[in-house]
């Protein structure tokens, strides 16, 4: 499949904010350890990353000005609910924050509810993936999974940043729990790679029904020329380049922060490390979500 950064972009910015988010909302932190500034920067940075990447997957839309008909198709659409679901937390999220910023009041029901919807939101945009048979790779439940925990770990990795940032430590609680979170997020992206690797491919022969009759092969090309099919299902990425964009993506994404969050804490730099290690993970994540499209092979070019 074409690789569109803006639905990278999307799925990166959004899932991290929509992270932190649900992180805020289960108090990750006593409310008396949570300081005003505390709190406006972490709601700021969750609301500006989920907002700006919701955003920007409009631009990948041929007509984005009617990107609002979306929400019409929740009841059989997961592009529709992931629209609805993001458009709900958002609004109980501002609540929530709202009333612990202005009112100094910390609901724990709200505070859950904020993370369950923000949580059911990235879901939703995994399974915008996994519903599609057509997609052998995504077609799995172990992709609105992986989804979900990179989201999670994206989520406690800022968390733990801006908490040293604004109190001056890391601390081995938070930072054992931004560890754990990578290593589970990482070990099942891991195991989603191998069983894509060893799922049984889409062949000319399947997808006619003639492989009873033997070799299928191509007679006539179907066009002189491009066509939407081809420029949008029809990327290509040679394996031994993917085994090598996992490798730095795993690198990336898992190992540097980990390796980080672990100077970070004994450190008296511990927000430089922390920054790092973020800006680690991130990067990591727009290499691995770079792969999750561009490994993913329609069945429609079968025909092609």
């Amino acid at each position: 499949m074409h690789p569109a950064y803006s639905v990278i972009f999307f799925t990166v910015s959004s899932g991290a904010g929509l992270g932190l988010i649900a992180f805020m909302g289960l108090g990750a932190l006593r409310i008396d350890t949570m300081s005003t500034g505390f709190l406006l920067m972490a709601f700021g940075i969750g609301f500006a990353l989920s907002v700006g990447g919701l955003l920007s997957s409009t631009f990948h839309l041929g007509r984005p000005e009617r990107a609002w008909r979306a929400f019409s198709q929740w009841r059989s659409s997961w592009l529709s609910r992931e629209g609805v679901l993001a458009v709900v937390a958002l609004i109980v999220a501002a609540i929530f924050a709202g009333l612990w910023l202005f009112l100094d009041l910390s609901s724990a029901i709200l505070g859950i509810l904020t993370a369950v919807l923000a949580m059911l939101t990235v879901w939703a945009t995994g399974m915008i993936y996994a519903q599609i048979k057509a997609v052998d790779l995504w077609y799995r439940w172990l992709t609105p999974v992986c989804y979900l925990l990179f989201s999670i770990a994206g989520g406690v990795i800022l968390f733990l940043f801006i908490h040293a940032a604004m109190t001056g430590k890391a601390g081995w609680e938070l930072s054992s729990v931004a560890m754990v979170a990578l290593l589970v997020a990482w070990a099942v992206k891991m195991f989603w790679w191998i069983g894509g690797d060893r799922a049984p491919r889409s062949t000319p022969e399947s997808a006619t029904g003639l492989g009873h009759l033997g070799k299928v092969r191509l007679l006539e090309k179907p066009h002189t020329g491009s066509n939407y099919l081809l420029d949008e299902m029809g990327f290509h990425i040679g394996r031994k380049h993917a085994r090598k964009l996992r490798l730095i993506s795993v690198l990336l994404g898992a190992v540097m922060p980990i390796l980080l969050i672990l100077l970070a804490i004994p450190a008296p730099l511990d927000v430089l490390w922390l920054g790092l290690a973020l800006l680690a993970h991130l990067t990591g994540m727009l290499v691995e979500r770079w792969l999750f499209f561009a490994e993913a092979r329609h069945a429609v070019m079968a025909y092609y």
